[in-house]
């Protein structure tokens, strides 16, 4: 029988950071479905901040950490090549939670099918874990209303590119935080955000004052650091803040101290916290409101594609450097 291969996660973030001495790479036999299951073939594989988190051993965080031992937990695109199950035929392009691994047998939960044709990488960058983020983030939460300011951190990455554009669509001003010049002119030239600013760069409080005239009305929080006090101070009264991530912080031994709270209680202001797994039972709703954008042109992206599944083990690191260009995306 033929083998294949999957990479489990054998150790947790040390001092070394995260890397292939964190994980194993297997070969073992390709598993063949039972009664009322299918066996996937994975061909493109999503990377997102969100694995830094499952790979540490916080048992409170809002899902369970992976095991040390299991296969990497992921999402990822692929197609069907055996079915037992009613619901799928071989042939189906399917997408959902996967893992590390090129073949994996499904019960059908957490897996979706998706219309024949659709762009992999699209489908990752937009329909996947991305798009419904942003879309349950920026309108549950952040409440965006014509005519007000928005600011995203994390905004030339997979989720702050698509809060960003959703909102330009619907009227706000919109101004994005990102760690580049050519971040910065891929998402005001391309995507159409109004301004951007290097958090790298000097000035950050004189830069947000200058381009946010009128306040900010809503914060849409993916990555932390330094800019996060002074976005923070600039917030309106009735303001929202999204915090979706905080990728800054998640390898510090220390995080860094939060904004004082006192301006919450004078400008009225709402935070609130969110995990994507909360709301996947959401998700036919959330492309309801998504896939308008889309076929309308308002949503663009650029995917950063490595190239096989032992690229994963170092390509993770691409969140910390900001050297990735778009959607992560590990092709098989």
């Amino acid at each position: 029988m033929s083998t294949h291969k999957e990479i489990r996660l054998i150790a947790r973030p040390d001092e070394r950071g995260i890397g292939p001495h964190l994980f194993e790479l297997k070969q073992p036999q390709i598993p063949q479905p039972a009664q009322g299951e299918v066996l996937i073939k994975q061909t493109h594989m999503s990377l997102d901040p969100a694995m830094i988190g499952w790979m540490h051993p916080d048992t409170e965080s809002y899902i369970p950490p992976v095991a040390l031992g299991d296969v990497m937990r992921s999402s990822g695109f692929g197609e069907v090549i055996a079915s037992n199950h009613p619901d799928f035929s071989v042939g189906d392009q399917v997408m959902g939670m996967t893992g590390w691994c090129e073949y994996f047998v499904s019960d059908g939960q957490g897996i979706n099918k998706i219309q024949p044709g659709l762009n992999p990488e699209m489908a990752l960058s937009i329909f996947a874990l991305p798009g419904l983020t942003a879309t349950q983030g920026l309108f549950s939460i952040g409440k965006p209303k014509a005519g007000e300011t928005l600011v995203v951190t994390g905004a030339a990455g997979s989720v702050g590119s698509i809060v960003g554009q959703l909102a330009k669509a619907d009227g706000l001003r919109v101004i994005g935080v990102v760690g580049s010049q050519e971040k910065a002119e891929w998402i005001v030239n391309e995507l159409g955000f109004d301004a951007a600013i290097n958090y790298k760069s000097d000035n950050l409080e004189q830069q947000l004052a200058e381009l946010t005239p009128n306040g900010i009305d809503v914060f849409f929080e993916n990555t932390g650091g330094p800019i996060q006090h002074a976005i923070f101070e600039r917030m309106n009264t009735f303001g929202r803040i999204v915090v979706c991530g905080m990728i800054a912080d998640y390898t510090t031994e220390q995080p860094a101290l939060a904004p004082n709270w006192i301006p919450m209680i004078k400008k009225r202001l709402t935070m609130q916290g969110f995990a994507m797994t909360d709301h996947f039972q959401d998700a036919p709703a959330l492309l309801e409101k998504l896939t308008p954008y889309v076929m309308q042109g308002k949503i663009k992206y650029r995917a950063h594609t490595l190239k096989g599944l032992e690229s994963a083990m170092d390509g993770i690191n691409l969140f910390f450097t900001g050297d990735n260009k778009g959607k992560l995306i590990v092709e098989l």
